[in-house]
């Protein structure tokens, strides 16, 4: 099929950041590109060829979207998925398959799909309602301290939370959800592995993720990761593992922990581009979003080998503050060598909410890390 500067459409569900950072590609190329999402003033509007705005979660929607474009991919796993099955059986290509959303929509499901695949994950416990870990807990059959997390709809560190005592019990919703041990570990690693229709796999070099300890979000991605390479090594098979488990076409964020013992385990997945892949539009050969796009077209997959160390540091809101966003001291980040910001384009901000990301390149990692330590600290993201 000939995608460019044709009659050929992608669509794509979900206007927001990752969505506009696929447009670019698609403009670079000239492929038609349709996008949905409920907010009018989504990122990603201003760089697709026809922009909808509809509730992603409503079946009729998204069917009669998806009957417009040749195939459909995601930015964001909160989309109705019966509407997506019934797309493919209408012949729309969906990427990623509505089988596998449904199973990683879960998060429960996602568990168990780990434990029937032998990927190595913590042990964990399912609950219908959080209403009932604290008798569980009561009777022997649970241990403090453990991460609690929603089965559905957790995203950017909400729906997750560190439970030491009944105590934090008390605030979490009434929902489905699943406790897992609290594992001691040395680093957050991630590997994104991509994999087009044709089933040629490359991955990404692994990464290490450094976290907010309040907001539970990632505040810095690494690449490459501080590790030995037996341990790269371990993580990059491991996530080629899961990848292969889900018969996954397109590109498949892998989170794992690297524990005291240096064992790894799969703590999350993402089936689209992620945020420990930003670092990869300055630092790599072909950045995840071309990868992507490149995956659920069936073209050649790109060199995902890095030129340059990256650093990755996110913007997000300050605490405080809500309301028109102003970036406050970007001028004196774009006077570092080798800082390059981009913005998402949100005019709102509120705490924690990501608004943009930085990416620091140096041949020297640790001097990366550095600067990037000196943006974190310079810039910030207010309101008017």
């Amino acid at each position: 099929m000939n995608y460019f500067s044709s009659d050929f459409k992608l669509g794509i569900l979900g206007g927001g950041q990752l969505g506009k950072m696929m447009l670019y590609h698609t403009r670079k190329y000239d492929i038609y590109t349709c996008v949905l999402d409920p907010n009018k003033d989504a990122p990603a509007r201003l760089a697709c060829d026809e922009f909808t705005v509809g509730d992603l979660l409503d079946y009729d929607t998204v069917i009669n979207f998806g009957k417009t474009v040749d195939v459909l991919t995601i930015e964001i796993e909160n989309v109705n998925v019966d509407a997506l099955e019934a797309l493919e059986d209408m012949g729309i290509k969906v990427y990623p398959a509505s089988k596998t959303l449904r199973i990683i929509q879960n998060k429960a499901q996602q568990k168990l799909f780990y434990r029937d695949n032998s990927i190595p994950t913590a042990d964990f416990v399912r609950f219908a309602y959080t209403s009932q870990i604290e008798d569980a807990a009561e009777n022997g059959g649970l241990n403090y301290p453990f991460v609690w997390k929603s089965a559905r709809f957790g995203y950017d560190g909400q729906g997750v939370k560190v439970v030491r005592s009944q105590a934090d019990l008390v605030d979490l919703p009434n929902v489905e959800c699943i406790t897992e041990d609290l594992i001691p570990f040395k680093n957050e690693l991630a590997v994104i592995v991509a994999r087009n229709t044709n089933g040629d796999l490359k991955t990404y070099p692994v990464v290490e993720m450094e976290f907010h300890p309040e907001a539970n979000q990632v505040e810095y991605v690494i690449c490459p990761a501080r590790i030995p390479n037996e341990i790269a090594k371990k993580a990059e098979l491991i996530a080629l593992k899961t990848a292969a488990s889900f018969k996954h076409t397109g590109l498949l964020a892998v989170e794992m922990f690297q524990t005291e013992d240096d064992n790894i385990l799969v703590n999350e997945v993402a089936p689209r581009p992620h945020n420990s892949g930003h670092y990869s539009i300055e630092a790599s050969y072909t950045d995840q979003f071309e990868q992507h796009i490149r995956c659920i077209l069936g073209l050649p997959l790109g060199k995902t080998e890095s030129k340059v160390a990256g650093v990755m540091v996110n913007l997000v809101g300050a605490e405080n503050h809500k309301g028109n966003v102003l970036y406050k001291n970007i001028d004196s980040i774009m006077a570092m060598d080798g800082v390059t910001p981009h913005i998402y384009g949100k005019k709102q901000t509120r705490p924690f909410r990501k608004m943009g990301h930085v990416t620091i390149v140096n041949k020297d990692i640790n001097k990366a890390r550095e600067v990037a330590e000196k943006v974190k600290q310079t810039i910030e993201v207010i309101s008017k």
